[in-house]
């Protein structure tokens, strides 16, 4: 009976897995992918990516997207990922007014979905002139701070997919070379650098973390470029303090 059991444990955790990998697939394909698509990229045979499928299409966690691009996430997902962002909001709230705290400048929390940097949590700046981004405002990765960040942070085959994605794949090649020796550069610092590249006049710093469910995240501070170089290394300290108490908050 024990034996019988285990078995049965282990082929349901065996299914958990296929079916995650299935979604995290789906994940990075906004306009959906097929059952062959979806079978070649997970390798799994296509009978039981299938039967995955229409398990996860009945609890909504996926669907057929109704223009006919294929199989893509469902609504049921989106009521799990408002919950996980509270729960990051919540969780790093004293994190980002200790660095606002620490430098006087605005501190931003974001999280990379569907090829974006998606602003969840702001904590103004005590000058008055700062930046202001609103919750919910969504930022590229190439050009700044917080999405170099998450794309240093992964590995190089999923950071260039991201990067091909968001630039369409038209990027020069001396563009793109620069652009990943920066990432280079971040996964050494530990730190990323955005200056007056994706807004004139602004300027930030930031750093990426995986949260407990692998989602990516970054803390970042944005500030005018006219007093970037006055307080950069105040930044710099401020944020590898917050990184520590970022890991240990998610036990990394």
């Amino acid at each position: 009976m024990i034996e019988k059991n285990d078995v049965k444990d282990r082929s349901g955790i065996q299914v958990i897995a296929r079916a995650a990998a299935i979604l995290r697939v789906l994940k990075e394909e906004r306009s959906g992918l097929s059952l062959g698509q979806i079978a070649r990229r997970v390798d799994l045979p296509r009978s039981t990516v299938q039967r995955i499928t229409g398990a996860l299409s009945a609890e909504r966690f996926i669907m057929q997207d109704p223009n006919g691009g294929g199989i893509r996430l469902g609504p049921e997902l989106g009521a799990f990922a408002e919950a996980a962002n509270f729960n990051i909001v919540e969780r790093c709230r004293a994190i980002l007014n200790e660095v606002t705290q620490k430098t006087g400048e605005t501190t931003d929390l974001a999280v990379l979905r569907n090829g974006g940097m998606i602003f969840l949590d702001q904590v103004p700046g005590l000058h008055r002139l700062r930046t202001v981004s609103s919750v919910g405002e969504i930022f590229p990765l190439t050009t700044t701070a917080n999405g170099r960040a998450c794309l240093a942070l992964m590995p190089e085959d999923q950071s260039r997919h991201l990067i091909d994605q968001e630039t369409a794949g038209g990027l020069a090649d001396g563009d793109l070379q620069a652009l990943l020796g920066k990432l280079e550069d971040i996964r050494a610092n530990g730190l990323a650098y955005d200056i007056d590249e994706h807004t004139a006049g602004i300027s930030a710093i930031g750093f990426a973390f995986r949260d407990l469910s692998g989602s990516y995240h970054a803390i970042s501070v944005p500030v005018p470029t006219m007093r970037f170089a006055d307080i950069k290394t105040r930044l710099e300290i401020a944020l590898r303090e917050a990184r520590d108490k970022v890991r240990a908050e998610f036990s990394f």
